[in-house]
Formats: structure tokens, C-alpha cells, sequence
């Protein structure tokens, strides 16, 4: 019986992949990143692999190929909102290098109706 109960969790757990990313960003002030267009280049030219990262940069570039692949389906509810802050801030004052991003993380544009999707229901 014992084995029985080991097998299944053993099993539960090996079908279960990493539910979340790091909450290590949650607090994140995405108001300071999308109001300042500099800082916010910055970091668009980290995720394409164009310019210096930050830590926290270098960190969320490593996430950005499966969150778009999967909608942040790994994100927290908190994640999410602050993802679509700055995925909408980038289409509306930097369209231009949303474009590059988007091209470079999607460039077949599957994600498209999905990522605006997401981006209504999770923009506060």
C-alpha cells in the first residue's frame, strides 16, 4: 500500500511541470518602466539581445520565448497584470520596436488574437 501512495505521487508530481515563475518580480514598479521612455528602451533592446541587461532584464528575457508560446500561462494573476502593462505601453509608445519584439518572439503571428486577448483581460 505504502508503494502504492509513493507511485502516485511520484506520478502527480512528474506530470505536474514548475507551476509558476519566480514571484521575485512581483513588485516590479512597471509604472517607473512604462512612463520612462529611456529606461524602457533599455530593456526592449535586452530582450532583443541588442543592448546591456540588467539583472532583473537578463532574468525576464530567459521567460519572454514560453510566456508568448504560452500566453504566460506560468505567470501569476499578479504577473500577468503587470505583463500586460508593459506589453500594452510598449504597442502604444514604442510600436516600432513592439514590432521588432513581437517579430522576434512570434514571427508567424500565431499569438496575436491570443496576446490581445490576454492583454484586455488582464490590463487593469
Amino acid at each position: 500500500m505504502k508503494l502504492l501512495i509513493v507511485l502516485v505521487l511520484v506520478a502527480v508530481a512528474a506530470a505536474r511541470p514548475e507551476e509558476f515563475y519566480s514571484s521575485r518580480y512581483d513588485d516590479f514598479d512597471v509604472t517607473q518602466l512604462t512612463e520612462n521612455p529611456r529606461l524602457m528602451s533599455s530593456y526592449i533592446q535586452c530582450f532583443m539581445g541588442t543592448g546591456k541587461c540588467t539583472p532583473e532584464g537578463n532574468d525576464i528575457s530567459k521567460w519572454i520565448p514560453e510566456a508568448v508560446q504560452s500566453t504566460c500561462a506560468k505567470c501569476t494573476e499578479k504577473q500577468k497584470v503587470l505583463v500586460a502593462k508593459v506589453i500594452k505601453a510598449m504597442m502604444e509608445k514604442h510600436a516600432e520596436d513592439w514590432q521588432k519584439l513581437r517579430a522576434k518572439f512570434d514571427p508567424d503571428n500565431k499569438q496575436e488574437a491570443a496576446l490581445k486577448e490576454f492583454i484586455e483581460k488582464h490590463n487593469a
